[in-house]
């Protein structure tokens, strides 16, 4: 949730909560500033940024009769890693030293066990589509889906129920053939290309990582990059062999 406080205008130390649902409680002294003030509270929770604001009497941009301080107290981003293979451990290591939830799914249970990921918030024995069925409706742009299965079965699945969701980041392993693989089964499916262009495949940054420890800091990387809008070489934009 968010706390607004006005700190510069009439009526300094008002305060209204804002839950993410869009419920407010409280008010900054009229309904149309609280309305204004609900509406950057719940996009800024959803960048886990707080900041001061300014704005005119009835909630005008680029006015400075009033500040307001929004504070935003915005859960851990998550990290969701589909795939129990050797990757996943240093992923899941990077995503935790970030601050992301980490949650490893994988639908065979001999290769998902908590004695392998003991590093992750939970290790989940199911298919990657049962998953995001239950929980894709609270994954959003802070958020990431990461496929590191290789295989068809898993990997599809995987693709095509993260990619209604608002989930932030979402990338696969495998090399650009095998990615041309999957784009064609994905099509097949009824995928559309605007769609698959969410897809950061192969994934992460092009820094020349070998090892699943290096790739994971690549993989992490994009994620970074892509959350804070830079510019960086991303190997699903290039072109050649990525090893």
């Amino acid at each position: 949730m968010a706390l607004a406080t006005l700190i510069e205008g009439p009526e300094v130390g008002a305060k209204l909560l804002i839950e993410e649902s869009g419920v407010s409680h409280g008010s900054l002294g009229g309904e149309a500033l609280d309305r204004v003030v609900s509406r950057d509270a719940i996009a800024m929770l959803a960048a886990g940024t707080s900041e001061v604001r300014h704005y005119g009497p009835e909630g005008e941009a680029r006015q400075h009769n009033l500040g307001v301080f929004i504070e935003c107290h915005a859960r851990r981003p998550h990290l969701v890693i589909f795939g129990a293979v050797d990757f996943t451990r240093a992923l899941a290591s990077q995503g935790k030293l970030l601050g992301f939830r980490v949650t490893v799914c994988d639908a065979r249970e001999v290769f998902a066990t908590r004695r392998r990921f003991p590093m992750a918030d939970e290790v989940v024995v199911d298919w990657p589509d049962r998953l995001l069925e239950r929980i894709g409706s609270d994954l959003g742009p802070r958020d990431a889906v990461c496929v590191l299965t290789h295989d068809a079965k898993f990997d599809v699945p995987a693709i095509m129920g993260a990619l209604p969701t608002r989930v932030g980041y979402l990338g696969a392993m495998g090399s650009r053939q095998t990615h041309e693989k999957r784009v064609e089964r994905l099509l097949e499916e009824g995928i559309s290309l605007v769609e698959l262009e969410r897809v950061r495949s192969p994934i992460g940054l092009d820094i020349g990582g070998r090892t699943p420890e290096e790739t994971a800091v690549s993989i992490v990387a994009e994620i970074i990059a892509l959350r804070t809008g830079r510019e960086a070489p991303s190997l699903s934009e290039g072109k050649g062999s990525i090893h």
